[in-house]
């Protein structure tokens, strides 16, 4: 038998590797993938930022609501933002200017409409118990709607869109949210300062759907 002669190894050429054309293919390709991914990767960035503002908004709501509640907000107080008078659908309280607003300063620096950090909030009241005098229910208790804005919804050129027009706010598809809208809109009871629990000032407040007047055995 012959033996094959076996061929030795050639040297591997020096130009070996991808050439430009693959090289360009492969760029095409990951320059698509990233046109592709890019609107999700922003959709879900945007969608992480509204629900952080969403979650501080709720905490501004609350720190509101407990100044209220704790005396520390009064009508004619230093602390500007007591809740204004808000027609029979509280629903429907117009919206705030500046002015009538409490602050709830989330950066150090005081609030101001040019922050995008800081809340503004807005309170409307409803009681329709005619001793109420000077628009301070405080001692009888009320409903309290509270509206949460960003500070810069207040900004130079922003219109605030009325509550009947505007559409709630959601971290689903809202992106970074709408300046003319609350961030963050709830409401509550709050009890009178004289004695008395927000029980009894809601049952205080019932109206007779037969006589459109406020109940006087609601609560009995």
């Amino acid at each position: 038998m012959t033996k094959q002669k076996q061929q030795p190894n050639l040297p591997q050429s020096p130009e070996a590797g991808y050439t430009i054309i693959e090289s360009l293919v492969a760029m095409i390709v990951v320059s698509v993938l990233m046109i592709a991914i890019a609107p999700v990767m922003a959709y879900s960035v945007a969608t992480r930022v509204q629900a952080k503002r969403m979650e501080l908004a709720t905490q501004a709501a609350r720190t509101y609501i407990d100044a209220l509640r704790t005396g520390a907000l009064k009508k004619g107080g230093t602390i500007p933002g007591f809740p204004i008078k808000g027609p029979s659908q509280l629903a429907d309280a117009r919206v705030p200017t500046v002015g009538e607003t409490y602050c709830v300063d989330m950066d150090g620096g005081n609030c101001s409409p040019s922050s995008n950090k800081d809340f503004y909030v807005q309170g409307a009241w409803l009681n329709p118990d005619a001793s109420i005098t000077a628009d301070d229910p405080t001692s009888k208790g009320y409903q309290l709607l509270v509206r949460v804005y960003r500070a810069d919804s207040f900004a130079s050129g922003v219109t605030l869109k009325a509550p009947k027009t505007a559409t709630k706010q959601s971290v689903v598809g809202s992106g970074l949210g709408d300046k003319t809208m609350p961030v963050v809109e709830m409401s509550t009871e709050i009890p009178p300062s004289t004695g008395g629990s927000a029980y009894q000032s809601l049952c205080s407040r019932i109206l007779d759907p037969k006589t459109n007047t406020i109940s006087t055995t609601a609560c009995k």
